[in-house]
């Protein structure tokens, strides 16, 4: 199932996206006693998170039970601020009691892999579960999502779980991240963007594009797909 959200601007997608994770999370833990996130980085994504850090509903989950992972990060030193560890830490995880041992991180260029990241791929798909509850991603003005870019090596990829990924065409140049056939691992997968620059490829992947020419596309739940938007990303969707 696929559903399409638009919501106003920016802010109030950022909110709205929030208490629809709360509840999703909620729904998780009382039907398989935890809860798993893939989480993702950018503007909207990290709204996201400093919405649902300020959200009165924040208690009703037990975050104790919740296993956190990210869909792709970027292959820096620890503490780096474009990393989306770092982000996420700043936005929600330093100040919401999550049990470190649940927050599962991409080993950085720094630690016990050095700069490797093809050992930093390996060593995440040995963290994955078989199933994500909800996977949040977003999109690229180019239709990526993740760090799959249109026709690279990482989207033609169908074996692994997770890749490194060189020469992106945005930088930083080296990311780690899920494949797509990994993504449609997850139960539920939320694509959520903002923005003029990514009606058309919204459009695109909505239409029925190759996953190949628009990555984002491929993205998919076993249960369900579903795009939060704000007006402007929507604008070219009939």
């Amino acid at each position: 199932m696929t559903d399409v959200l638009v919501h106003r601007d920016g802010d109030v997608l950022a909110a709205a996206t929030a208490a629809r994770l709360v509840t999703a999370l909620v729904d998780a833990q009382a039907a398989r006693g935890r809860a798993s996130l893939v989480l993702t980085g950018g503007r909207s994504g990290n709204a996201v998170l400093t919405h649902l850090r300020h959200s009165p509903a924040l208690p009703a989950v037990d975050w104790s039970e919740v296993d956190l992972y990210w869909g792709d990060e970027r292959f820096l030193p620890s503490g780096h601020p474009d990393r989306n560890e770092t982000q996420a830490r700043e936005a929600f995880l330093d100040h919401v009691a999550v049990p470190a041992a649940r927050v599962h991180v991409v080993e950085p260029s720094d630690g016990r892999f050095g700069d490797d990241p093809d050992a930093a791929a390996r060593a995440y798909a040995e963290l994955l579960p078989e199933t994500f509850d909800v996977l949040l991603l977003g999109v690229g003005e180019e239709g990526h999502t993740a760090s799959v870019f249109p026709d690279s090596p990482a989207v033609h990829e169908h074996d692994l779980t997770v890749v490194a990924v060189r020469d992106c065409p945005k930088p930083p140049p080296t990311r780690v991240s899920l494949t797509l056939p990994t993504i449609r691992t997850a139960r539920e997968v939320w694509l959520v963007t903002t923005g003029a620059a990514k009606a058309e490829p919204v459009a695109r992947a909505l239409a029925g594009a190759s996953e190949v020419d628009v990555p984002a596309a491929g993205a998919r739940g076993f249960e369900r797909t579903l795009w939060i938007l704000d007006t402007e990303a929507a604008a070219q969707l009939p």
